[in-house]
C-alpha cells in the first residue's frame, strides 16, 4: 500500500527497520507536549518513562532489542510521532553527506540505494521545503482550524 512519503527512490515497507538502531530520535518541546497529550501522562513520567538525555535534549529511548520504546510492531505514537520519524528517510543528514542516503538504505529495504545522487538531494530538498511549510501552516492556524 503506498504510503504518504513514498516516491520513486523511497516506498516504505512498514518494516520498522526505521524504528531500530542508537542513533537518536530527538524530540522537541511541542513534540514532548503532542505525545504527552497522546498518552495521557505528565511531562516529567514522560521524560522519565520514554526518553534519555543526550547532549542538553532528550531523544526517544530503546528497548533493550534495540528498538524505539514505541515501536510494537507498528508505532504505538504515531499520529504524534516526531518530525524525525515522519520525515524518514528525507533527513537533513542525506543534504550534509549524500552518502548518508547509502549508509541508510543498508537497513531500510524501502530506500533506493541506487538513485542518483542528484535525484536524491532533490527529492530531500522537496521533502524538507513541504514538511516546514506544513508547520508553518500548523504553527500559524493550530491543529483543526
Amino acid at each position: 500500500m503506498k504510503q504518504p512519503g513514498d516516491s520513486d527512490i523511497f516506498t516504505c515497507r512498514m518494516c520498522g527497520k526505521c524504528c531500530h538502531g542508537y542513533g537518536g530520535t530527538y524530540v522537541d518541546e511541542r513534540e514532548t507536549a503532542a505525545i504527552c497529550e497522546y498518552l495521557g501522562i505528565g511531562r516529567e513520567d514522560f521524560e522519565k518513562r520514554y526518553t534519555a538525555p543526550s547532549g542538553g535534549r532528550r531523544v526517544l529511548a530503546q528497548k533493550a532489542d534495540g528498538y524505539c520504546v514505541f515501536f510494537d510492531e507498528k508505532c504505538s505514537i504515531h499520529p504524534v510521532k516526531p518530525a524525525m520519524c515522519r520525515q524518514w528517510p528525507y533527513l537533513r543528514a542525506v543534504l550534509v553527506d549524500p552518502g548518508n542516503w547509502l549508509a541508510m538504505a543498508a537497513s531500510c529495504p524501502g530506500m533506493d540505494p541506487d538513485a542518483p545522487r542528484g535525484k536524491i538531494v532533490r527529492e530531500v530538498e522537496k521533502r524538507l521545503k513541504q514538511a516546514a511549510e506544513d508547520t508553518f501552516s500548523f504553527d500559524r492556524s493550530g491543529p483543526g482550524r
